[in-house]
């Protein structure tokens, strides 16, 4: 009997002064199994101290056993409410408005500025980029290559791709030889080109035969643009096709025509020669 006693008047427990809902840590003296009960619940328990909670407002009393006998400990559990409190329910406050945020404008911003930066830089470099070089063929290479290339291709229709390509060609050098004209026409106005201004005093209806262009095999290289034009003619639009004609002699004529259609440049006095006529 003795010993409970001891026991009990050992036994202490934290706070001094608990209320509704607070953890209660109890020391007792010796290892403790505390009972259960309506009026308190264990929330844990470690050798000799015990944690409970309590919701009543009055004073409980928390049981157990230990290896002596029984123990036991009355706690006084204080309401949180003032004294003779109506239970009303405290005025609400209006919340405090919390300040926009900085940092997400200022990394907004940033990003502005670094796109601005990045399309600036990318524009004044596509300013400063370069012109591309652009390569000019001279319109009498490209003609012989062409032509040079029916040679080695074995196509349909060859007259008709050299006549095209003589039109081409004599449209690129001439702005009166345009792809537009008929064959008859064509042939008409470089006859003309032929006759006027060649020599001087003489009639441009007809010039005398040693005045008259020639390929290097005595033909007039009119005939020459006449028979690679008509039997283009021919080829395209006649149901029995081009006549018989040596189609690698007519290009071997064709490769001349350059030499006579495009005006000679103009011949630059010499130094010598400009000192006497001043």
């Amino acid at each position: 009997m003795l010993a409970l006693l001891l026991l009990t008047a050992i036994t202490t427990f934290q706070p001094v002064r608990p209320t509704v809902g607070d953890p209660i840590t109890i020391d007792f003296a010796a290892p403790t199994a505390v009972d259960p009960s309506s009026d308190y619940e264990v929330v844990s328990r470690s050798g000799r101290q015990v944690v409970i909670r309590s919701f009543v407002p009055h004073t409980i009393a928390v049981t157990g056993k230990t290896a002596d006998g029984p123990v036991s400990v009355m706690i006084p559990i204080h309401s949180v409410l003032k004294p003779d409190d109506k239970l009303e329910p405290a005025p609400l406050k209006p919340p405090k408005a919390e300040p926009w945020p900085r940092l997400p404008f200022i990394a907004i911003g940033i990003a502005a500025l670094c796109a601005i930066e990045t399309w600036t830089a990318v524009v004044l470099l596509a300013r400063r980029r370069k012109p591309k070089m652009v390569v000019l063929i001279v319109p009498a290479e490209l003609y012989r290559s062409r032509v040079l290339g029916l040679r080695r291709a074995a196509i349909g229709m060859r007259w008709a791709y050299l006549a095209d390509v003589v039109r081409a060609y004599l449209a690129s050098v001439r702005a009166d030889l345009g792809a537009e004209l008929t064959t008859k026409e064509l042939l008409a106005r470089v006859g003309e080109g032929e006759q006027v201004g060649e020599v001087a005093g003489e009639p441009p209806a007809e010039q005398p035969p040693g005045r008259r262009r020639y390929d290097g095999r005595g033909y007039d290289a009119r005939d020459v643009l006449g028979e690679i034009l008509h039997q283009g003619d021919l080829e395209k639009f006649s149901p029995w096709g081009p006549a018989p004609a040596d189609f690698d002699d007519a290009v071997n004529r064709a490769l001349e025509i350059p030499l006579w259609i495009e005006p000679p440049p103009e011949p630059v006095a010499a130094p010598v020669e400009r000192e006497a006529a001043a």
